[in-house]
């Protein structure tokens, strides 16, 4: 480490160090944060300044994570409720994204289609379950064409804005050199828009989430949705707590993973 610092100035060795520290506090406030609000959670709950019965407390929600990990229930409700949000969120990225790229391709379908894009995306999904079930069944299919419907509009308009967003002093230098439509999007327009499409996983994860437990609501046996509906019904509200907890946990993990997507591309 000290060879390589040797290519640096000491201004420039002083400014990493600072880019550092300051990673370093805002992980560290974070984790602060979260012990906090857990503390706090908990205290109240043991003062019964809060009804334990009614907000649970973490250390409720520890036990019951260990009775369903007693069980044999805790990593299959995970699973299947992890499968089906994950195949929503591929599923609306990979044909969202190509939707737009369509939509950028032609002005005069993009103006066509726009207003019923916008129309589509303003339904409340949670409408369509009765007939989601009648189209496609009770099973897992049917939860995870509720993911992709509640995110893929929002993966089209962000990419397609990300597209139009492209500077249009470039734009025509590529048609100036004699650049076709395909060469342009190729060499410029997706290159130019990565940030676009980080911004657009990061919503869309939000929304395959919402998506997926939304399913389990209206039909599911299974899966941490199902566990909430299921708790809510027999008063077990230390149960409807503990799966909303992990699936803060899980949603903080898969953006973990995008955040680091993010990182790499950048450098």
């Amino acid at each position: 480490m000290k060879k390589k610092n040797l290519n640096y100035s000491r201004e420039h060795i002083a400014y990493l160090k600072k880019i550092k520290k300051k990673k370093v506090i805002v992980i560290a406030a974070r984790v602060l944060i979260l012990a906090l609000i857990l503390g706090i959670w908990e205290l109240c709950a043991q003062l019964e300044v809060i009804d334990p019965f009614i907000t649970s407390s973490p250390s409720r929600v520890a036990i019951t994570i260990g009775d369903l990990y007693k069980n044999g229930t805790l990593f299959y409700h995970i699973g299947i409720t992890l499968m089906e949000t994950l195949i929503g969120f591929a599923i609306a990225v990979i044909v969202g994204y190509a939707v737009a790229i369509a939509l950028w391709a032609s002005e005069t379908v993009r103006k066509v289609l726009e207003p019923y894009i916008v129309v589509i995306n303003s339904l409340p999904k949670i409408a369509l379950g009765p007939l989601i079930i009648i189209w496609i069944g009770t099973g897992y299919s049917a939860i995870i064409f509720m993911t992709v419907i509640v995110a893929i509009i929002v993966c089209i308009m962000n990419m397609l804005s990300g597209f139009i967003a492209v500077d249009k002093t470039k734009l025509l230098l590529m048609k100036s050199m004699g650049a076709g439509r395909a060469t342009t999007l190729r060499k410029l327009v997706i290159p130019a828009s990565v940030p676009a499409l980080i911004n657009t996983l990061k919503v869309a994860l939000g929304l395959a989430w919402i998506g997926s437990v939304m399913g389990e609501y209206i039909v599911s046996k299974a899966g941490l949705g199902y566990l909430i509906v299921y708790g809510g019904q027999v008063l077990q509200l230390d149960l409807v707590m503990t799966s909303t907890f992990i699936l803060c946990v899980l949603a903080g993990g898969m953006y973990g993973i995008i955040t680091l997507i993010e990182k790499k591309i950048s450098k």
